[in-house]
């Protein structure tokens, strides 16, 4: 299934893709897409409808995050190989976890809003799992079990904020619209090998990353297992996991975005996302 939410910010409704790509609204069974909406017993009742019963959206206009909101919002860094080399460092032995504020979500088309004393704005493609059940202490080979969906993350990030200004990165990871999600959750079942799934970035329209998720340090199961020694997952909890080689902050010399850029991206079946750069108030 391919889930989504449509409608102007704040007042979005509950949709889903039928085989014709065409929206179907279910705001009626599911009113907001979250949490135990997203477990994956309540995404295998939504398997059981008659999506032929359910009205077409004609225009749904702006697409909102495909989620709601997120208990968590957890990102892991410096995952891909070749970006932890064009980053100077060393590949991890173990993953770097850390957040990015929950008002950070976005929609997927929604504007990137350079914030305030911002010098180094930048963009990270990254495929984002979206946790579907309670998930502590579980294996590698269990992992997986454990997870609800997909969908396709512009990590948006300030690496000004982010690297040299002391403290945590989560200050260069969470300004509002720092989290594009979506357009889509699309359920586990369509995505049987996630570490098969190319993923790309333009700029301006200018290919400027483009790589697969083979290139993962850890791969999503070892992820989901590594996080749950640790913490509690919870359903509809978010990981972004990692972008591949090719940020502005790798660049010689490096880019940033600036006001007037454009920026598109997309993982491999989960969906293409566009944002336009605007400068704060």
């Amino acid at each position: 299934m391919k889930l989504l939410r449509f409608g102007p910010a704040g007042q979005e409704r509950t949709g889903i893709l039928d085989d014709q790509g065409r929206v179907r609204d279910l705001s009626a069974h599911v009113p907001q897409l979250a949490g135990r909406a997203v477990e994956i017993s309540a995404l295998n009742r939504l398997r059981e409808l008659d999506l032929s019963a359910l009205p077409i959206v004609e225009t749904p206009g702006r697409i909102g995050p495909c989620l709601a909101w997120v208990p968590n919002f957890y990102c892991i860094g410096l995952n891909y190989v070749r970006h932890a080399a064009e980053a100077g460092a060393e590949p991890p032995t173990e993953p770097i976890i850390f957040s990015k504020a929950s008002s950070a979500l976005s929609g997927p088309n929604d504007p990137i809003v350079i914030p305030r004393g911002s010098e180094k704005t930048d963009w990270e493609v990254e495929l984002g799992v979206v946790i579907g059940r309670e998930t502590l202490y579980v294996s590698e080979d269990q992992a997986l079990d454990h997870v609800a969906g997909y969908c396709t993350i512009n990590d948006v990030s300030e690496r000004s904020f982010q690297i040299e200004r002391g403290g945590q990165w989560i200050k260069g990871k969470s300004a509002p619209g720092f989290g594009p999600i979506g357009p889509w959750l699309v359920t586990a079942d369509e995505v049987p090998n996630p570490q098969a799934l190319n993923l790309s970035l333009d700029l301006n329209g200018e290919r400027v990353q483009d790589s697969s998720t083979d290139d993962m340090i850890f791969s999503v199961a070892q992820i989901v297992s590594y996080m749950s020694r640790f913490m509690k997952l919870m359903p509809g909890d978010v990981i972004a996991t990692g972008t591949p080689s090719g940020v502005g902050m790798g660049m010689k010399p490096q880019r940033f975005l600036r006001p007037g850029d454009v920026v598109t991206l997309r993982v491999e079946g989960l969906g293409e996302q566009r944002q336009e750069v605007i400068a704060a108030d």
